[in-house]
């Protein structure tokens, strides 16, 4: 049998294993999919050996197996591991550091393992601090696995599978520059959707309820990698909070300096959110996460009733969590995704001039979608071509997937430690297999 077949036979095998033992809702990437045994910096490996370059995983922050996470959790796991119960000084460091990375007002934190829970525990925050429960949500936005997040995720209740919007959700429009109703960039396109916001706490107060949060992205992942206009979380915090209500920044996918020009996403928007919300990057792909609020409403939840994660801020997530930090740092990862971000969307627009099929190119830093369209007047969602692309690019060992309500935008998202070089590897390739389609 040769290479190939015994490669062939293998992944048929995988996958059955995974009928019969896994969830059937647990999707695979890639029609042909890949067994990955190792990973290193930006790049995976299949248990062939082949190398691919990975430009979506955005969990692992600063890069597969970055050393000095690595030794740093292999270090503290010899000594000790147990719950926050006992006096520890690591979980005290690690919340003096990150929260010298946030705006003085946000000096709280509550540690927990995973953004879903995260978000969850956001939700009960403000909604304790407000004694109410109504939640403004985006269009096709997603904030985790839980019932309750899947209660304000329209990606997921407005989709297959879906039962609707419980009645304290209320929906507006995504703030999406290219496809939306309000176009454009400027100051005016982000006032303008910023008055759905108003308009739905105008309908909550109307009914004879109250606003308890304003839930939402710094920057639309689900959404399609949606960059928001000028002003428009400027518009929507100060709606909100005329209401009573609290605002909450999901930075899960956008935070720790992926975005570039800023440390987090909401920080483009010149906000300051109530409450924060952290996971994936935050351990480098080790399961922490973390929601950050100011003393006021943290004094709100402490209304008798103890909240306690178990694994929550353990030794050894804090001593991940301080190296990835470091590793930010001492690397220079936020300047190189700007440099390397602004290089990278700028060959990619060169690409769309030649390539009618790109009808945008849009992001910040290293957070980037390519909305791929059949007709660039109608904005026809390329949703098939959009799959071939990322298929075909599978096949020359760069790893990209689909995302958007049409799912017809390529996503990049990819570890910090992604070169310029890496970039025009992209760029070079995506430009060959779009003119081939």
């Amino acid at each position: 049998m040769s290479a190939a077949a015994r490669t062939e036979a293998r992944t048929a095998n995988l996958l059955a294993a995974r009928r019969d033992r896994l969830g059937p809702s647990l999707s695979v990437s890639y029609h042909d999919p890949l067994e990955i045994v190792r990973g290193e910096g930006q790049y995976l490996f299949d248990r062939a050996g082949a190398r691919y370059l990975d430009c979506v995983n955005n969990v692992c922050h600063v890069g597969h197996c970055e050393p000095r996470v690595v030794a740093a959790g292999q270090r503290q796991l010899a000594v000790l591991n147990t719950n926050t119960r006992y006096l520890h000084e690591s979980i005290l460091e690690y919340a003096r550091r990150l929260t010298a990375t946030l705006p003085p007002e946000l000096s709280v934190c509550y540690f927990v393992n995973s953004g879903s829970e995260a978000n969850e525990l956001a939700l009960r925050l403000a909604r304790t601090h407000r004694g109410a429960r109504d939640v403004v949500v985006l269009e096709h936005g997603y904030h985790g696995n839980t019932q309750a997040l899947i209660d304000v995720s329209h990606y997921k209740f407005a989709g297959r599978g879906g039962q609707g919007a419980p009645e304290t959700t209320h929906v507006v429009p995504l703030p999406d520059p290219y496809r939306g109703s309000h176009k454009g960039y400027e100051t005016p396109s982000g006032a303008a959707y910023a008055r759905h916001v108003e308009a739905a706490w105008e309908r909550v107060i109307a009914s004879g309820r109250r606003p308890a949060a304003f839930l939402a992205e710094s920057i639309s992942g689900c959404g399609g990698q949606v960059v928001f206009p000028a002003g428009y979380l400027a518009g929507a915090y100060a709606a909100t909070r005329a209401g009573g209500g609290v605002c909450i920044a999901d930075e899960v996918q956008v935070g720790f300096g992926r975005v570039g020009r800023a440390f987090w996403g909401f920080e483009l928007q010149g906000v300051v959110p109530d409450i924060v919300t952290l996971g994936k990057p935050i351990g480098n792909g080790h399961p922490m996460a973390a929601v950050v609020t100011t003393p006021d409403i943290a004094a709100s939840f402490a209304n008798g009733m103890e909240y306690f994660n178990t694994f929550g801020g353990n030794p050894v997530s804090c001593a991940i969590g301080l190296a990835v930090l470091d590793v930010i740092q001492e690397d220079g990862l936020q300047q190189r995704a700007l440099e390397v971000g602004e290089r990278f969307m700028r060959d990619l627009r060169d690409v769309s001039a030649r390539r009618p099929l790109v009808g945008d190119v849009r992001g910040d830093g290293l957070f980037i979608g390519i909305e791929l369209v059949r007709d660039r007047a109608t904005l026809e969602p390329a949703a098939a071509e959009a799959d071939a692309v990322v298929e075909a690019m599978r096949h020359r060992g760069i790893l990209l997937s689909t995302d958007g309500p049409h799912h017809n935008v390529i996503k990049i998202k990819p570890p910090l430690v992604f070169t310029r070089e890496n970039a025009d590897e992209v760029v070079a390739a995506l430009d060959e297999v779009l003119a081939a389609l």
